[in-house]
């Protein structure tokens, strides 16, 4: 009865050891130069319900590896490994997973040497110096905004202190040179030609005629006129009329009257005048600033006082 009990047990064990499959690690060389490459090989001889480990290295590094082939029953992957360090190191046991049982595959070992160098025969070069990176633009980009944006403070410079200004004299000079009566003819006629009222800028035409007016009267009487009111020009110049120290007539001083009221019923109360009363408005201008005088001065002859 023993002898059958020892029989069964014996056949179970060895139907068990039949049935564990084989793991191996191997490696094509064990000795290496560095920077050299060898494969490290590990097979399994089952396909079924199989995880093959990642690779855990100390010393050593992964060049490549393979895909898994089964070959005859069997899974097989290949690492292409290298080392960049001198000396000795193992391959550890990897794990390895068939139908949810751990098994172990050997530790390897491999040696990495130097390479050894003759330096009777190697040639010696003198140390170089150190080389400098050609110039690009992003090196000359800060100078070149620099010089832009001096360039440009300069122009303004120039145009706002220089050529403005010259251009600012040459005009006053232009209307300063002419006298009072000529000065105020030519501006006439300048503001003809901007036809402000032909497109409905009636406001701009009659702030510009009476200011060619309070202009006139300011220079040849030497009076603040354009600084006063309607009724304060009117005043003043009825003052010189009594005071007989300008030439001119009550129609004169009339006209004046009613083209200093019309243009301040346009400029605030938004007065629209017709085309007949702006021409002829444009004519009361004028005549003004042709009878609208200084009294002349007259020096006594010496001759005439004896």
């Amino acid at each position: 009865m023993k002898k059958h009990i020892l029989y069964i047990l014996l056949f179970i064990s060895t139907i068990g050891f039949a049935q564990k499959p084989m793991v191996k690690a191997a490696i094509d060389t064990t000795n290496i130069r560095i920077g050299e490459q060898f494969t490290l090989k590990i097979s399994v001889d089952e396909t079924q319900n199989v995880i093959l480990p990642k690779l855990q290295l100390q010393g050593l590094e992964i060049i490549d590896s393979t895909k898994v082939d089964t070959i005859k029953n069997s899974l097989i992957r290949k690492y292409i490994l290298t080392g960049f360090d001198s000396g000795a190191f193992y391959i550890p046991q990897q794990h390895i997973f068939v139908k949810n049982q751990a098994y172990l595959t050997d530790s390897l070992l491999v040696n990495v040497a130097t390479i050894a160098i003759d330096t009777t025969k190697v040639k010696k070069f003198p140390i170089k110096s150190i080389k400098s990176e050609p110039l690009t633009f992003d090196d000359y980009k800060i100078y070149i905004y620099i010089l832009l944006a001096a360039l440009a403070i300069i122009g303004f410079w120039i145009y706002w202190f220089v050529i403005r200004k010259q251009k600012v004299e040459v005009e006053e000079e232009t209307y300063k040179a002419l006298p009072p009566y000529e000065e105020a003819i030519y501006k006439l006629n300048e503001l003809d030609e901007k036809l402000l009222w032909q497109n409905n800028k009636v406001k701009e035409y009659y702030s510009e005629l009476t200011e060619i007016v309070r202009g006139y009267i300011e220079r040849e009487l030497k009076v603040p006129a354009l600084e006063k009111t309607t009724d304060e020009v009117l005043d003043m110049i009825k003052d010189f009329k009594k005071s007989e120290t300008i030439e001119t007539s009550e129609e004169t001083i009339r006209k004046l009257k009613d083209l200093l009221r019309e243009a301040d019923l346009v400029k605030f109360a938004k007065s629209k005048p017709l085309a007949l009363e702006i021409e002829e408005d444009r004519k009361d201008a004028q005549d003004i600033v042709s009878n609208l005088k200084p009294k002349p001065i007259i020096e006594e002859n010496d001759d005439e006082l004896e």
